[in-house]
């Protein structure tokens, strides 16, 4: 049984949006690996959530808490960096 968080994200304030990553990553004790225009973000038990600056993804959660919150918060947050949009299944 799997579950599904798609999301299409456009970041225009990128520099901002991987300092704020970088600060929840490192609180939550999550890892975290950056490039220049994405960021993974690594999830116990589940598969990374890769977050490009303009792009669609996806990332199977299976459901597992906390990490699928964490990952929706997480998506839901990036919108005050650009634009987020967010689906599940």
């Amino acid at each position: 049984m799997g579950y599904t968080i798609y999301y299409r994200v456009r970041i225009t304030k990128w520099s901002e949006f991987v300092k704020f990553i970088e600060r929840i990553c490192h609180g939550l004790g999550m890892e975290l690996e950056l490039s220049n225009d994405s960021v993974m973000i690594k999830g116990e038990s589940v598969e990374s959530l890769l977050i490009p600056a303009k792009g669609e993804g996806f990332v199977k959660t299976y459901g597992k808490e906390p990490v699928t919150s964490i990952y929706l918060l997480i998506l839901y947050s990036a919108s005050a960096f650009g634009s987020v949009l967010v689906w599940e299944d």
